[in-house]
């Protein structure tokens, strides 16, 4: 006789908790057809991270629209780990709206969610590769409000808002905080256009918080050499030539 299969270990994350519970209803009607153990709920991104690493979740049921860090940045973190779990997402969104997802062959639920979409979603629940999430994001775009890397098998975040700079070094983007370095795996010009109302570009390979920049000047005893001053940051940051005009222009406007 075949052993029986362990239960889905599922995590519920939504920002509305009258969502939650209509999923923890519809979840209990499912119960004979797909056993599942919910081991938790969280009403946003950063707890459901924090949940995850705490605790062995199989899948998770991930709303996208979310205050702060959405379904979708969320999702991005969690793939970061050695083992993520299987991500099926739940939207209100429109069938037209939904279409990257079809295209993608990502698992999500319409709400209100019905119990036999929902088990069939849970029984080919899969892990979702990076370049998914990307083309994901590409159809739904709205900057993270974090960056992240796994650090002895746990996700760090960084906060976008903390950043001073961010630095392309070979493969690596060197991310720069008041507190420490960082390195992600990560296109300094994918970054750029993610982030551009936040960072400025000050040589063709760095990035300045705008919100950051305390003084830019000429060097001395260099006719076309600029630098630039961090708060937050000791020394200087070398302008490029090619980049000085237009960064007094962005600063101008500020």
């Amino acid at each position: 006789m075949t052993a029986p299969s362990p239960p889905l270990r599922l995590l519920i994350v939504d920002d509305e908790p009258p969502a939650r519970r209509r999923l923890r209803d519809v979840l209990a009607d499912c119960a004979d057809r797909l056993p599942v153990e919910i081991v938790g709920e969280a009403g946003n991104g950063l707890d459901a991270l924090a949940r995850v690493q705490q605790q062995p979740v199989d899948a998770v049921l991930l709303d996208i629209r979310m205050p702060g860090m959405d379904g979708l940045e969320c999702a991005g973190h969690l793939n970061r780990l050695a083992t993520p779990p299987a991500i099926i997402f739940s939207t209100a969104y429109d069938a037209y709206a939904c279409q990257a997802f079809d295209l993608n062959a990502v698992d999500y639920l319409l709400k209100p969610v019905r119990a036999d979409r929902l088990v069939r979603a849970l029984a080919r629940a899969h892990k979702l590769s990076a370049a998914t999430l990307d083309q994901l994001r590409e159809a739904h775009p709205q900057a993270r409000t974090h960056l992240s890397v796994n650090e002895k098998g746990r996700i760090v975040l960084i906060p976008v808002a903390d950043i001073l700079y961010l630095k392309a070094e070979l493969k690596y983007v060197t991310v720069r905080t008041p507190v420490r370095e960082f390195l992600i795996e990560e296109s300094l010009s994918r970054l750029e256009t993610e982030f551009d109302a936040a960072f400025l570009r000050i040589h063709r390979n760095c990035l300045v918080a705008r919100a950051r920049v305390r003084e830019i000047g000429k060097l001395p005893g260099d006719d076309d050499g600029h630098f630039l001053r961090l708060e937050g940051l000791e020394g200087r940051l070398l302008v490029s030539r090619r980049q000085y005009s237009a960064l007094r222009e962005k600063l101008k406007s500020t």
